[in-house]
């Protein structure tokens, strides 16, 4: 409702914005409500003791998931959503090259995860040549290396892709550019 006549992250404040005074009322209200009985020594007491804490705890945390976590997935969803567009868009583009690079690039860096990371978590080291690298500088071998070498592949990988493609850009438009010969 709030997102129809405008971006999503001021609606997602807005929205939560409105539900911060009932809910914040509803949670004090009872949570202070049942703090005389949460601290109580008499045995009448005790018996109800389970159940005030389970109302007391599950107010506030329910309090904490719908005024921050509930709106902060609504922007995550939506960051996701934009995401798997555009990929779907770069699957679909009409440039044969730049969609074999888009794919290649693509399969290069899920490759490379299933290498990194992906090895690590089935076999609890890296690949030899990988470990290798690392225990030559004393660096351990673990899902935090692993994580580290598969950033550094991707920003290898992109700097490359990067390289080929303005590379690309430069020859054509150099082969634009030509100059007919002088008659």
């Amino acid at each position: 409702e709030y997102a129809k006549d405008r971006g999503l992250i001021p609606s997602v404040i807005d929205a939560a914005a409105d539900r911060l005074r009932p809910v914040i009322l509803t949670t004090a209200t009872t949570v202070l409500g049942l703090g005389p009985l949460l601290y109580e020594r008499s045995s009448q007491a005790e018996f109800l003791k389970p159940t005030v804490v389970t109302l007391v705890y599950g107010l506030g945390f329910g309090m904490v998931l719908v005024l921050i976590v509930v709106p902060s997935l609504i922007a995550i969803q939506n960051d996701f959503q934009r995401f798997r567009v555009a990929f779907f868009k770069g699957l679909r583009m009409r440039n044969p090259g730049v969609r074999a690079m888009f794919v290649g690039s693509t399969i290069a860096i899920v490759g490379w995860l299933a290498a990194t990371m992906g090895w690590v978590i089935v076999y609890d080291t890296l690949p030899a040549m990988l470990a290798g690298v690392f225990t030559t500088f004393g660096i351990g071998i673990g899902i935090t290396t692993a994580f580290a070498a598969f950033l550094a592949g991707v920003v290898v990988l992109i700097a490359i892709l990067t390289l080929v493609t303005h590379f690309n850009a430069l020859m054509s438009w150099i082969r634009s550019r030509r100059l007919t010969p002088a008659e």
